[in-house]
C-alpha cells in the first residue's frame, strides 16, 4: 500500500511539474515572440524612415523655383526663416497626403493638373519679370534698403504660390514619393522621413545663405541672384508648358 501511495505522488508531482513546465514555456515563448515582433516593427520602421529620408532628399535637392527663392530670401535676410518653415510644412503635408491617397486622386484626374500646370506657368513668368526688373532697377544695389521692404505676409504669399503653383511639386512630392511611401511597411515612418528630409534641406538652404549675406554684399551679386533667380523661374515655366 505504501509503495502504491508513494508511486501515485510520484506521478502527482511529475504531472504537475510537467503541467508547470508547460505553461513556463509556452509563457517564455510568448515573451520572445513578442520581442521578436517588437524587433521587426523597429526595423520596418527604421528602414520605411530611412526611405523616405533619402527619396525626398534626392528630390528636394534639385534645382528648382522653391529653393531657389528660398535661397534668394535667406540671402536678403528678408523673413528666410519664416520661408523655410512654410516649404517644410507644405512638402510635409503633400507628402502625407501623396502617402494617403492624395495620389490616386490625381493620377485619376489630369484635369487638376493642368489647371495647375497653367497657374504655375502664369505665376512663374510673372515672377521672372519681377526678378528681371530688380536686377535692372537701382534697387538690387541697395541690399541695406532692400531688406525687410516687403511684409511678411507678402512673402509668406510668394513662397505659397512657388510651391503650390508648381506642377512639379505634385508631380514628385504628391505622386513619386506618395506612391513609393504607400507601399512602405510603416507609412508614417516613411513620412516622418520626407519631412525629416525637408527640415534639413530647407534649414541649411535659408540659415547657411543668410550666414554667407556679408561676404556676398556686393552690388553685382545682387544683380546676379536676381537674373538667376529669373532663369530658373522661366526656365521651369518653359518645362511646364512642353509638358502640357
Amino acid at each position: 500500500m505504501r509503495r502504491a501511495r508513494t508511486t501515485a505522488c510520484s506521478r502527482t508531482s511529475v504531472s504537475l511539474m510537467r503541467d508547470d513546465d508547460y505553461w513556463f514555456y509556452l509563457y517564455r515563448f510568448n515573451i520572445e515572440s513578442r520581442h521578436l515582433n517588437l524587433l521587426d516593427g523597429n526595423v520596418f520602421m527604421w528602414q520605411s524612415y530611412f526611405n523616405g529620408l533619402l527619396i525626398a532628399a534626392g528630390l528636394i535637392m534639385a534645382i528648382g523655383s522653391q529653393n531657389a527663392f528660398v535661397l534668394a530670401q535667406g540671402l536678403r535676410r528678408e523673413h528666410h526663416v519664416s520661408v523655410a518653415m512654410l516649404c517644410i510644412i507644405c512638402d510635409a503635408i503633400l507628402v502625407a497626403a501623396g502617402v494617403f491617397g492624395l495620389a490616386n486622386v490625381l493620377a485619376q484626374n489630369p484635369t487638376l493638373l493642368a489647371v495647375a500646370r497653367w497657374g504655375g506657368v502664369l505665376f512663374l513668368s510673372w515672377y521672372g519679370v519681377q526678378a528681371l526688373r530688380r536686377a535692372c532697377s537701382k534697387q538690387s544695389l541697395e541690399h541695406g534698403a532692400a531688406a525687410g521692404k516687403r511684409s511678411r505676409r507678402t512673402v509668406l504669399l510668394s513662397a505659397l504660390a512657388v510651391t503650390l503653383l508648381n506642377p512639379h511639386v505634385y508631380l514628385d512630392t504628391v505622386l513619386l514619393i506618395g506612391s513609393l511611401g504607400a507601399q512602405q511597411s510603416v507609412p508614417g515612418a516613411y513620412v516622418a522621413g520626407a519631412a525629416s528630409a525637408s527640415l534639413l534641406w530647407f534649414s541649411c538652404l535659408a540659415i547657411g545663405a543668410a550666414w554667407l549675406a556679408p561676404w556676398l554684399a556686393r552690388p553685382a551679386t545682387w544683380r546676379l541672384l536676381d537674373v538667376m533667380v529669373a532663369v530658373m523661374m522661366f526656365s521651369v515655366a518653359w518645362q511646364l508648358i512642353r509638358s502640357a
